[in-house]
């Protein structure tokens, strides 16, 4: 937004009262002009004489002409002023509905304060319309790469056992079960994602202690963690919320599963805690992390950093999306913390009853 930019409103006001101030101050310079000096000049009768001259009127409609003129011309540029925003809007809108998202509207020099936010307004859509657009087409392309590889394996098992090149043995069908649990595991990953972006995702309220419930989910880990040579250390102090159990062990499964793909050998320590009307869940490891431009990805479907986030480290690049929308679901936000030292710091807050809730604590 312009700072320098006037107010429609005031401006319009004055430009008004300046306009029929100017307008009457032309008339009443024009006439005094015309009779003290140009009446006698045209007319050097005797004073008796007091009648309506035909000048007379052609002076009063030359200085009325005069003063509409100059009205309109003031009364021109202002509204030139006003419209130019609108016909920059116009036109980045018509490039944006032909599917140019990259579109953006030009803030004209002068313009007005409700002109400079109504086009901040629309560039800020219009940016987040192109984001949108961009993280559809990767999210397509990902779901089919994601998919492609287990179906192709799939199919190729299959087609070996039809031929008789493979022999059906219990270890080939566990292979092939294990294939078709991963692909029933990203399907439900992406309808969580789904719901969660359309806030349709359902939840199931209850009042419980969240440090009990992370409390459990690491000590449901912490051989894979350990195997993973991550050292674990917690701090959980108690913090009291209604929310969705499960779904609330979901996200702090994926967020530990997340530091043993990502993060191996190194130091994590997990804590959560009441702060005013929110609980907060952290977790901080010491493994690569992640750059300021990569942080800004790591919500983004199938996304993975090139250097630590490979798929041959596992996972479906949907674990932080999910943790998010489910963060989101419940009027709460995830987000990644900024820290000194090497490593991934995130945060968790949610409000301990959200406004959707509509039962009490246990």
């Amino acid at each position: 937004m312009c700072p320098m930019s006037a107010n429609l409103n005031a401006r319009i006001s004055r430009t008004m009262i300046a306009l029929t101030l100017i307008a009457a101050l032309i008339v009443y310079l024009g006439l005094m002009a015309y009779f003290l000096f140009i009446y006698e000049w045209l007319y050097p009768e005797p004073e008796g004489y007091a009648g309506w001259r035909t000048a007379d009127t052609v002076m009063v409609l030359t200085l009325l002409a005069f003063g509409l003129l100059t009205a309109s011309g003031i009364g021109w540029r202002l509204a030139r002023r006003i419209v130019e925003p609108l016909k920059s809007v116009a036109g980045a809108a018509r490039r944006i509905a032909s599917g140019d998202f990259s579109a953006r509207a030009a803030l004209p020099a002068g313009s007005f304060r409700e002109a400079a936010d109504l086009l901040a307004d629309f560039n800020t859509m219009a940016e987040r319309l192109e984001r949108a657009e961009a993280e559809l087409a990767y999210s397509n392309s990902a779901i089919a790469h994601e998919l492609r590889t287990p179906l192709t394996i799939l199919r190729g098992r299959l087609q070996g056992l039809s031929d008789g090149v493979f022999d059906p043995t219990p270890q080939l069908y566990a292979r092939l079960i294990a294939h078709v649990d991963q692909l029933s595991a990203i399907v439900e990953e992406l309808r969580t994602l789904a719901l969660g972006n359309a806030g349709q995702l359902e939840l199931s309220y209850g009042g419980f202690d969240l440090a009990e419930e992370v409390g459990a989910a690491l000590n449901g880990l912490e051989a894979e963690l350990t195997a993973a040579g991550i050292t674990l250390t917690r701090s959980l102090s108690p913090a009291r919320i209604v929310a969705d159990r499960t779904r609330l062990r979901q996200v702090c499964v994926a967020v530990l599963e997340n530091c043993r793909c990502y993060a191996p050998q190194s130091q994590v320590h997990v804590e959560t805690r009441a702060e005013g009307d929110e609980v907060i869940f952290r977790c901080c490891d010491t493994g690569p992390g992640l750059c300021a431009e990569d942080q800004a990805r790591a919500f983004d479907r199938f996304w993975r950093a090139e250097a630590s986030r490979g798929r041959s480290l596992g996972g479906s690049g949907l674990g932080l999306p999910i943790v998010r929308a489910i963060a989101r679901a419940h009027g709460g936000e995830a987000r990644i913390l900024p820290r000194p030292a090497p490593g991934l710091s995130l945060e968790i807050r949610l409000p301990k009853r959200p406004p959707s809730a509509g039962m009490t604590d246990d």
